[in-house]
This record gives C-alpha cells, structure tokens and sequence, in this order.
C-alpha cells in the first residue's frame, strides 16, 4: 500500500474500527475512544488524504478508502472487526461491508448514504458550487485540486445501488439525527435494503456522535452487546 495510515489505539478485546467524516480526522471520536475502549480494542483511523494520513497517489475514492482499510486490516493482522463509519466514513464501511463481507464483524452505520440525491439540497447545493469552483481551478493551484478532490467525495459517491445493500451479511446498525442532512427515507431506504438492519433516530443533527454522545454510545454499545 502507498501510505501508511495515522490511527489511535486504545483498549482490548474484539476490534472495532472508527471511520470518521468528510475533511475530519480520528479526533471526530473523542467521546468515543475512551468509552468503546473499555470493553473494545479501539482503532481510530484517519482516512487517506485526512488528518496526519498522507494523500499517497491512489485515486481519492471512497472504494479506494475501503480498500484501504483491507491494507490497514491486513498490516495490523485484523482479521474481522466492528465497523462504525460516520457520514463518508459510514460510507465506506457500507462498502467495505459489500466488498469485504467476511471481514466484518457488526456494522454501524451513522449518516450514511448511497448518492448525493440522499442528502438535503440545503447542504448538498453550496457542496455542489463550491465542487465546480474548486474544480475549474484545480489545474492552477494545488489547494483548489485538494479542495476538489475532498467535495468530489460528496458529489461523486459513494454511488451505491439499494439492491447493492443486499450483499451485505453483517448484522448492521442504521443510526442518524432526527434533522440529519441526509433525508430521512434516504436513511430508511438504507436500514431496508440491509437485510435485518436496526435503524435508530436520536434527537440532533447530522453530528450526533459528538453533539449527544452520551445518548449515541448508549445506543451503539446496546447493538454490540445484544
């Protein structure tokens, strides 16, 4: 693999694997960490091309990401683990789990979606501007080709078909924010297309992991534990 990812480790036990947002880095789970920690081998990963994870020369690609994850996996002998993936990072667990589905322990899958028709045009149009700005200009400065390729995330993928969900056998964990940017039956078409999926609202936005954490890991640690 070209790069070699920044991640934080913490605890013992099964592994669970955290995959954060869209231009984040693993410090999106600092109320996470320490709490999975106790009864979790904990990995916090920052995603290639965020945080202190270089950009390397791959495609900058959710795939790509996913793909990724398999090398981090197989560098740090994992050979199955817990999934939880927030926003980008719930989408590329959601691919990982359909690529990879005998590495997959249980899956969460937090404020993910399928396509950018999932997400509310309130976010996803200032996204959408700010994607062909950036792109226009990306032959001419290296900032506007970095910002291009991080918004082509949220244009461009993750490009997952409903039926697609189906391939994944994990037991799963569909979890968002009662005013969540991504649409509400985008959130429910995903828990229904996971074959025996839990879907789970708590009162908050899209950042529920850090804005109500208390409420999130009672919820998240609940699927883990049943």
């Amino acid at each position: 693999m070209d790069i070699k990812h920044f991640f934080i480790e913490k605890g013992q036990g099964e592994p669970i694997i955290l995959l954060h947002g869209n231009g984040e880095n693993c410090g999106y789970f600092h109320a996470q960490i320490d709490e999975f920690s106790k009864a979790y081998h904990v990995y916090a990963l920052d995603t290639r091309g965020h945080g202190r994870t270089p950009r390397g020369d791959m495609p900058f690609t959710i795939r790509q990401f996913a793909d990724d994850l398999s090398g981090f996996m197989d560098e740090h002998r994992i050979e199955k683990a817990h999934l939880l993936g927030f926003s980008d990072g719930g989408n590329i667990a959601m691919i990982f789990a359909i690529r990879y589905p005998d590495r997959v322990n249980r899956l969460i899958l937090n404020g993910a979606n399928l396509n950018a028709g999932g997400v509310k045009r309130t976010t996803q149009i200032p996204i959408e501007a700010g994607y062909r700005i950036a792109e226009k200009f990306a032959g001419k400065s290296d900032s506007a080709r970095l910002k291009a390729e991080m918004l082509g995330l949220m244009v461009n993928d993750p490009d997952v078909k409903p039926e697609d969900l189906a391939k994944i056998r994990a037991k799963t964990l569909v979890i968002a924010g009662t005013n969540d940017m991504i649409k509400t039956k985008h959130t429910r078409l995903i828990a229904e297309c996971i074959p025996s999926a839990e879907l789970v609202f708590i009162k908050g936005n899209h950042f529920i992991a850090s804005g109500h954490p208390r409420e999130f890991n009672r919820a998240v640690l609940e699927f883990l534990q049943s």
